[in-house]
């Protein structure tokens, strides 16, 4: 009976953090502003120790990023000091964007508008207005260079949504074929 009520709590637990992404942040305890926006895609992992992170006002997150608020490899040093344990906090910045798959590692502090390239790890602070990238992440340019580049390349098609930015898409890419994309 206490393995099936245990599946089901999981279960529950499971459906929560699936359906409603950001409530289920600020019930483990994830510290984010009341309001601001921080807007998650896909699932995150929080780690043991969710409040541990702070995030800050319009904060991006997307999918398969990874917080990781201690060093498990106390674990293999534990037989020689008990009470072993490094667990720091990991703080991030307004008006930032982290990529997808992308990691945090313990005690780092990522700036104001910084934006985290895909499958980066974050091993190291990140200073206010950067771009990192990489692994270890490694500040590449500026954000103010990397907006500059962005609207040199826009498509200018940023403001639509769904379908409508598909089909704007397909025109511009000359694409004839008959898939509806991911609105089947």
């Amino acid at each position: 009976m206490k393995k099936i009520k245990r599946f089901i709590k999981q279960l529950k637990i499971m459906f929560y953090y699936r359906t409603r992404p950001l409530a289920f942040a600020k019930k483990v305890g994830v510290n984010m502003p009341a309001e601001g926006g921080v807007h998650l895609y896909g699932t995150i992992g929080w780690g043991s120790e969710p409040w541990c992170i702070t995030l800050g006002k319009n904060v991006h997150i997307t999918d398969k990023v990874q917080f990781v608020t201690h060093d498990g490899g106390t674990l293999v040093y534990r037989h020689l000091v008990p009470d072993l344990e490094i667990t720091k906090p990991i703080t991030v910045g307004n008006d930032v964007y982290i990529g997808i798959r992308t990691i945090i590692l313990p005690g780092v502090h990522i700036g104001n508008n910084v934006i985290i390239g895909a499958g980066s790890i974050v091993t190291h602070d990140i200073p206010d207005n950067s771009v990192a990238v990489g692994v270890p992440a490694k500040v590449i340019k500026t954000a103010d260079e990397y907006l500059e580049k962005l609207k040199k390349e826009s498509l200018h098609l940023g403001h639509l949504k769904g379908e409508e930015k598909d089909r704007a898409l397909k025109k511009l890419f000359n694409y004839e074929g008959t898939s509806k994309g991911i609105y089947f």
